[in-house]
């Protein structure tokens, strides 16, 4: 299955952020928000939205912690 915004919907994208956020322990095992990627769900709006695909959303939050 294609995780691609041209080949889900809106609700699609929404459920598939749902499953793969969803670690089952609660927020307190996540180190998410302490790491400053704030609210994984926050995070990844812009997918559910159709604005940008996860591995560009994946590497901005990345850039910000790689030196060069």
């Amino acid at each position: 299955m294609s995780l691609l915004i041209k080949d889900t919907t809106r609700e699609e994208r929404e459920r598939i952020m749902r499953q793969s956020l969803d670690c089952g322990g609660g927020c307190e095992n996540c180190s998410s928000c302490w790491l400053g990627g704030g609210n994984p769900f926050d995070m990844y709006q812009d997918y559910i939205d159709g604005k940008k695909e996860i591995a560009q959303i994946n590497a901005e939050y990345r850039a910000r912690f790689v030196r060069g």
